[in-house]
């Protein structure tokens, strides 16, 4: 009965076509009804070229043919025999009446799109058939391509367009639109070509087939990255192409952006959602605009939603998933290793003194990282062929010596005294390091930061242009040009050799140095009424600069006490600590001490505003 009503259907609407026709015959004057010319009088007449699509129409469920001669309006895109057989063939069908009729019902659906859509308002993009093939009911996707012609789900071209009717219109295509998978959406449309890349990669499990199978884990949920979102990620890993993506990497971020067993559309969305896909869990929140977060804190925004196919959906976002990724480690040892073209000499130094462990840690440092060049220069000044050549001990503590405690970036620094790690001190103390900022920034008067704040995870690096070595106390007055008038005096030709005597670690080292800064030597002079050093005899100069210097003592801070005395190289003085650490000479003038413990390697330095002289 079923079959006998759609030939009657047929039947009629044949029937009328052929009573318009001898109508057409008559008299011009003589009234006549309106042609019917619906999409399936269209086909009917066509049927030299479309009785396939007839035929199929008939077999459906739903009355299709009555439908499509209804008021609509509606857009077909209708395949021709040609297509048709080419379809039936790849099908396995030997002829339409093969087809199960709920499958072709759908399948007919899928080429009918609801209103009056002509090709010049098409544009790439979806858009929905009547199919509800779909896991949910919901009306099926067709992806549009209007790059180089039209072209639908990227296997069907419209070969003859705007075929006018009066229910709407009919494009003429070449391929029958079969019901797409995520796959067919994936491939059809240009957006997606490095993810299909990535899908199809011969390391790859076979997602090709998973994705378009309607059995378990099936129905799917896909966020689709497009194009744009994979040349970001390329950039965020500094890779070269996906090529250099590890294969077990790439299936781990693939498998991150399906969901199985789920067809999650847009309105299912909610904040702090979590989603299983078969990688892992990542979040979607909505309030702001769609959103997808990662294992990692990274951030994809969904850019468009519900692509919906026959066996899941796809949501397109910006932004590629990852898997969780363990931080890369970016510590002090590892910016050296990395750098080691120009920094294999601290590499080598830093392995040798057993340091690689300590510059790899959680605590925050400070590193002055001298290149190579500057290792050379310091090697050869020191008489070494090679680092070989030197002690583990020393070269230790020269390369803590480079090390500050904390993260010091460049902003924080300013002309005055640090301490590094180096104890190469008489008492074990940490070693001072003069910075000085008045022109860049200087280390002990040597060493020039050329390029700063080179955050790490555990710190900052900044490089520089020497070796700094472990200094003495002429290191530490020639650095610092508040002594520039003390190092005046001590180098002066008439006097002995203080250099030296100051620069050793031999006997009488170590010395405690109280030294008087440019403005007491200043004092002095207008105390004395003098011109300038040179009015100072040689003998009164030499007891003079004596009398500030310690012998066989590292005498900090912290070992001064009320009437104390401190016996100097020229003679005694005495120290007070109440009120205020201060000297008194055998003149009975008080110098206070300013600053205290700059630490060197053979001795200490305390700053005085006020030059200590031998009995007048």
């Amino acid at each position: 009965m079923k079959n006998l009503s759609k030939l009657l259907t047929l039947f009629i609407l044949a029937s009328s076509l052929l009573v318009f026709n001898a109508c057409n015959d008559d008299d011009d004057d003589v009234p006549v009804a309106p042609q019917s010319n619906t999409i399936t009088d269209f086909v009917i007449a066509n049927q030299t070229n479309y009785s396939i699509l007839l035929d199929a129409l008939l077999k459906a469920d739903g009355d299709l043919p009555s439908i499509l001669a209804g008021p609509g309006p509606y857009t077909v895109f209708a395949p021709d025999n040609d297509a048709f057989n080419a379809f039936l063939d790849a099908a396995g069908f030997n002829g339409i009446e093969d087809v199960p009729s709920e499958i072709l019902t759908q399948i007919l659906l899928n080429h009918v799109v609801a209103g009056d859509v002509r090709s010049n308002t098409l544009t790439t993009g979806y858009i929905s058939s009547l199919s509800t093939a779909t896991p949910n009911g919901a009306n099926m996707s067709m992806y549009i391509d209007t790059s180089n012609g039209v072209k639908i789900n990227g296997v069907s071209n419209v070969v003859g367009a705007d075929n006018a009717v009066d229910n709407g219109v009919i494009h003429l295509v070449d391929a029958v639109i079969g019901l797409p998978t995520v796959v067919t959406m994936a491939t059809s449309n240009g957006a997606f070509s490095n993810l299909v890349a990535a899908l199809t990669r011969n390391d790859q499990p076979d997602f090709v087939n998973i994705l378009s199978s309607s059995s378990d884990p099936a129905p799917f949920t896909v966020f689709a990255p497009t194009d744009a979102a994979f040349a970001d990620l390329l950039t965020e890993l500094g890779a070269g192409g996906l090529g250099d993506i590890d294969g077990a990497t790439l299936t781990a971020t693939l498998q991150n952006h399906v969901v199985g067993g789920a067809n999650v559309v847009a309105g299912d969305l909610t904040d702090n959602m979590t989603v299983p896909t078969l990688g892992g869990n990542i979040t979607a929140n909505i309030t702001g605009g769609a959103t997808l977060t990662d294992a990692n804190g990274r951030i994809s925004n969904i850019i468009a939603t519900d692509v919906q196919t026959a066996n899941g959906v796809i949501h397109v976002i910006d932004k590629v998933v990852l898997p969780y990724i363990e931080p890369a480690s970016n510590t002090i040892a590892d910016f050296v290793i990395a750098n080691q073209a120009n920094y294999g000499s601290l590499l080598a130094a830093v392995q040798k003194a057993g340091l690689v462990e300590a510059l790899s840690g959680e605590t925050k440092l400070t590193v002055f990282a001298p290149n190579d060049e500057a290792f050379a220069a310091f090697l050869d000044a020191a008489g070494f062929a090679s680092l070989d050549d030197v002690p583990v001990d020393i070269l230790t503590q020269i390369l803590l010596n480079h090390v500050v405690a904390g993260d010091v970036r460049s902003t924080d620094l300013s002309t005055g005294y640090v301490s590094s790690l180096s104890t190469a001190t008489p008492n074990g103390a940490n070693m001072s390091m003069y910075i000085d900022t008045s022109e860049g920034v200087k280390i002990n008067g040597t060493s020039n930061v050329t390029g700063a704040d080179y955050v790490v995870d555990n710190g900052v690096i900044h490089l520089v242009d020497a070796v700094i070595g472990l200094p003495t106390i002429v290191t530490m007055a020639t650095s610092n040009s508040t002594f520039s008038n003390l190092v005046a005096a001590l180098t002066r030709d008439d006097q002995p050799d203080f250099v030296s005597i100051l620069s050793s670690s031999s006997d009488p080292a170590p010395f405690t140095v109280f030294a008087p800064t440019d403005a007491a030597f200043a004092a002095l002079l207008g105390e004395l009424g003098a011109g300038g050093l040179g009015d100072i005899d040689g003998a009164t100069l030499t007891a003079t600069l004596q009398h500030h210097v310690v012998g066989g003592a590292n005498v900090v801070a912290g070992d001064l006490s009320d009437n104390m005395t401190v016996s100097t190289l020229g003679g005694d003085i005495t120290a007070n600590i109440s009120g205020g650490a201060t000297l008194t000479d055998a003149n009975g003038r008080i110098s206070d001490i300013v600053y205290t413990d700059v630490q060197t390697s053979n001795g200490v330095i305390h700053v005085i505003n006020k030059v200590v002289l031998p009995q007048l």
